[in-house]
């Protein structure tokens, strides 16, 4: 390392002391047209560089992107497309599937009230029976009792009679009184 050192030290004692003077060399004066020329020759190189070989490469890389940029947009709008008639026909079906089971209801329901009005008039009709049995057996009954009554009202009056008068009244002189206070 030493030696190192030491060669460098040796290259630098071998400049003359105005070539260090001189400054930085990009602003030397004396170096302005070589490195205008440079500066032009690299530029042009640059440019068609750039021009015939990197962006042709970056603007087809651009129009691929953009392509398949298209590309994804068109097939989210077809799946959209598609999405939006698989809602609408959802959508119909569920419609569809309430207007049945909105039938299928009042269906039920007519129904129901078809098996209970049936069941109301069976019923009805079995009261009716019960009543017509019921007031025959009334209309029995109070035949029986009015029997009962016209015959308890001879005995009464036969007795009223006999008791008043002391004479005995025959059954059918009674009888002909007792029948015409019911009928009065």
């Amino acid at each position: 390392m030493a030696q190192t050192n030491i060669k460098q030290t040796e290259s630098l004692e071998h400049i003359p002391a105005s070539e260090h003077s001189r400054g930085f060399p990009p602003f030397d004066s004396q170096t302005f047209p070589s490195q205008l020329v440079w500066l032009a020759l690299t530029f042009i190189a640059l440019y068609l560089l750039m021009s015939r070989i990197a962006l042709p490469r970056v603007g087809s890389i651009l129009a691929e992107r953009r392509r398949h940029i298209d590309t994804d947009l068109a097939e989210a709008q077809r799946i959209k497309g598609e999405s939006d008639a698989a809602i609408a026909n959802h959508e119909k079906a569920l419609a569809q599937a309430r207007e049945d089971a909105q039938t299928l209801a009042n269906a039920a329901r007519e129904k129901a009230a078809a098996a209970a009005d049936a069941r109301r008039k069976t019923v009805e009709a079995e009261l009716h029976a019960r009543i017509a049995e019921a007031e025959n057996t009334i209309a029995a009954s109070r035949s029986a009792a009015m029997k009962n009554v016209r015959d308890i009202a001879s005995d009464a009056a036969a007795a009223i009679v006999e008791r008043l008068t002391g004479l005995r009244a025959t059954s059918e002189e009674v009888a002909e009184a007792v029948g015409r206070a019911f009928k009065g």
